[in-house]
Order: structure tokens, then sequence, then C-alpha cells
């Protein structure tokens, strides 16, 4: 079909999205019009790259994701205790917590300080309080420097995928000006001076023959000006992996503790094995979380039902043909079309993962449907994509999503959504049913998509302290 201007082919085959990802991805790229949509954001990036410029800044980017370095929880613990302490102190002025804000605070600064060296201290910026409360609007609040970037970061994301929308015909929508260039420059703002004063320190280094070659200590900001002295190169870059870093893992975060306001008796067995394999207080490590199949278990469930992106696309630069499967015959697919493909949908497809697909259950990546059904098609689950392209920062999401659950449900349960605060905009249409083989009138919020996927406007949750039960 033809959608403004701009051939699309829309799947949901694990075996068309085999082909795009993986089995032909010589024959596929981002394309020309992905590239003028998300340029004023993403510049000339890893995600926003294409051929030989693709795999410089992937080769450039891989060894940031070492295990040595995903698996250094220090960072995850000190932005784990702060976010425990700022809903602890809400919570105790006895209000309800905005928990998609706060989870996006806490992977933005423990992103920062790993890409960084320094965190933006987004946490330290008060959180916000459900509209009607006298402080809601508080001007302190609102103008805070981390606040003001988290808003600049997040509007140059939805005017993106805006853009995205409407194919080769998004200038029409931005005639006179850019719409998103002005969120960039804010986001720039906040990150030129850290960037200033660390090229700073690399001067002084080199100028005292102090400078190290092993890499140990070293940021991915420090690596990337050790590699060129182009600032606007190293701040596309910063960008790319910070949407990476921050958006994926506070969606999946999200959808994580929404689930665990549904499902009290899933919060139950989280903090059994919790309490079995950790304790009430001490720190995971890198070997308990290892073991804890239910935990990963019950991850991966919400990533299939939830997925952080959920609609994703390549561009034929050369014509391909789809392999025949079960249900399609072969395609003949010409250059020049943007093939999307939902991994959303894909991952409800009862064909692929039999007739309780809808519903919410860890046990099915644990009991014989892992064998039935993933194991003999791992494309069927593709949270993280796949193929060349696959997500470096997977490992590093596992993990830190890992840390922060082990550490929340040590302190916290008994979680349920605020509904006298959450915004009607949320809630599913009254008039919305359940229904065989939907999801709709099913869930209790809206989804919404940008760049990730999120809980349309915010998720109001009221929890307990678990010290006090």
């Amino acid at each position: 079909m033809k959608i403004y201007g701009e051939k699309r082919l829309m799947t949901t085959e694990p075996e068309h999205i085999k082909a795009i990802l993986a089995t032909q991805f010589d024959n596929f790229e981002k394309g020309p019009v992905t590239f003028d949509q998300f340029h004023s954001l993403l510049g000339l990036g890893v995600f926003n790259s294409d051929g030989e410029r693709w795999k410089t800044h992937r080769n450039l980017t891989r060894p940031f994701f070492s295990r040595n370095r995903i698996s250094d929880f220090d960072n995850f613990e000190r932005h784990s205790e702060d976010t425990i302490s700022v809903i602890k102190t809400r919570l105790g002025q006895g209000y309800p917590i905005e928990f998609q804000d706060v989870v996006a605070r806490f992977t933005l600064d423990s992103a920062t300080e790993f890409l960084f060296g320094k965190d933006v201290g987004s946490l330290g910026a008060n959180l916000p309080y459900p509209e009607g409360s006298p402080l809601a609007n508080d001007p302190s609040i609102l103008n805070h420097l981390s606040n003001v970037f988290v808003r600049a970061f997040m509007q140059g994301q939805i005017q993106t995928a805006f853009r995205a929308r409407f194919g080769k015909m998004w200038p029409l929508k931005e005639i006179w000006s850019d719409k998103v260039l002005p969120h960039r420059r804010q986001v720039d703002e906040f990150v030129n001076p850290i960037l200033e004063e660390r090229r700073k320190q690399h001067l002084a280094m080199a100028a005292t023959e102090k400078a190290g070659d092993d890499g140990e200590g070293e940021t991915f900001l420090d690596d990337l000006i050790k590699h060129t002295a182009d600032n606007q190169v190293i701040k596309d870059e910063l960008v790319n992996i910070l949407v990476a870093g921050r958006d994926t893992t506070a969606s999946l975060l999200t959808f994580c503790i929404y689930v665990l306001t549904e499902r009290p008796d899933i919060t139950e067995r989280l903090r059994c094995e919790i309490m079995e394999k950790v304790g009430p207080n001490a720190r995971p490590t890198y070997k308990i979380i290892s073991e804890m199949k239910f935990l990963r278990a019950f991850i991966n469930e919400t990533l299939r039902l939830y997925p952080a992106v959920p609609f994703n696309g390549r561009t034929t630069k050369n014509p391909v043909v789809f392999p025949r499967t079960e249900t399609q015959p072969a395609y003949y697919v010409p250059a020049g079309v943007k093939c999307q493909y939902s991994v959303f949908l894909m991952h409800r497809r009862a064909d692929l993962w039999g007739p309780d697909v809808l519903e919410f259950d860890p046990d099915r990546f644990l009991d014989e449907r892992l064998q039935k059904y993933l194991t003999p098609n791992p494309f069927i689950f593709l949270p993280f994509n796949a193929g060349p392209r696959i997500c470096l920062g997977q490992q590093f999401a596992y993990n830190e999503t890992s840390y922060f659950l082990i550490k929340f449900l040590q302190a916290f349960t008994d979680f349920q959504i605020a509904w006298d605060v959450q915004p009607e905009s949320s809630r599913p249409p009254v008039s919305w049913k359940p229904a065989p083989g939907t999801t709709k009138g099913r869930d209790k919020v809206l989804h919404a998509a940008h760049l990730t996927m999120n809980v349309k406007e915010a998720l109001w949750v009221r929890m307990k302290d678990a010290s006090t039960i």
C-alpha cells in the first residue's frame, strides 16, 4: 500500500521479520526517508545510520557493553536507593507515585552516569504531584535544570515519532520551522558543559602524559573524545545511546509495575523468590540474579505483551523475496518499499504462542510451552530486535531491570493504581468490553507509543512499605 507518498508493507510473520533483520539483512536499510525524519534528533548517530557509517558506530559502541561493564552494579545500587528514598518521602506526604515518571528518572540517572561518568540528577529534581494538588505546577520543580532536559528529550522524541507517521510528506507539517531542533538544542545545552569539562581533563592528562590506554574506568564519553575532535559527532552518539539506555528500560519497568497492580499473586511469587535468593536487605549479585528463574520469566512475559519498541521497519534497497510460510505464500518486494513489522502483534498471535496467548503467565517461559513454541522458533520473541543490529544493551537492560525490581520489592508491596488521580484520558472507553481473541477491555490503562511504548499520560500507583507488614 502507498501512504503519504511512501510504499509500505506491514507484517507480523516471523519468517518475514527474520529476513528483514537477519537472513537478508544486506538488502535492507533504514533508508533516506527515515534518516531525514530522525536527523534533527539523532543526527548521524548509530540508530540513524546505514552501511559503513553504521558499522563504524557499532564497533565503537560494542566494547562498552562488555560483561564486566554491564555487571558493575554500583551504579544500579546508588540510583535504586535514591529512587526508593524519594518514593518513601512522597508516600510519607500522603501522595501516590507517578511511576512512569520515577522509573524514567531512575533509568536516566543510571544511563547518564554509565555514559558520561556523571548523572543528570533527575531524581533530585522532585517528583510530580497529582493534578489538583497545590504543588502540581510548582515553578521550582518545572524549571529545575534536569526537568527541562527531560522535557526537551521527550518532546523531541514525540515530534520525531509524529514525523514518521507522515512518510515522505512530513516536511509539509514543518514548512516554517524544524519542530524537533529546539528540543535537541536544549538537550545539547545540558551535555555541552559536561563534554567541555571532560575535554579539558583529557588535554591536561595528555600534557602530563598520564592518559592511560587500558580503558579501565573510562566512560563512553571518554572513548568518544579519544576517537574524534568533532563535538557534534560525540553529542549525536550520546543522544542515540541515551534514547536506548533510558527509554526502553523505563518502558519495561513501567509495565512490570502495572502488571503487579493487577496481579498480587505474581507480586507474592516474586517476593518469595527474592527473600529466598537475596533476603530482605542484601544487595543482589550477578550470580544470584542469573539464578532467579521466575524473575527472568516475569521480565520476559512483560516484554512479550508490552514490548518497549512495538513497531519498527526497514526499507528495501534491493528487490527481495519473503519466503513462503505455513500461512502466507512467498512475496516479491521491489526496492524502495518500507517494510514495517510489529513485534507487539506477533507476540500476541495464538498460532505462535498457544491459545492462552493473551494471558499474562510467566510460566510459559519455564514449562513445556517453552519447548513447544519458543525454542523451535526463536524469532517469535523479539523484544530486543535480532540479527546484526540486535540491541547491544540487551543484557544491560536485563541486569538493570532485575536489580531495580529486587530492590524495589524488598522495600514495597501491595501495589494499586491510584484511580482517584489517574487521568481519565488514560483509561479505555467504558464501551470497551473484553472479547475472546482480543485485548480490548483487558488492560485497565491505554497504551501509547512515540519511539517506545508507554502508559498514556501517567501511571499513578500507591504501595505499602514492606517493612511495616
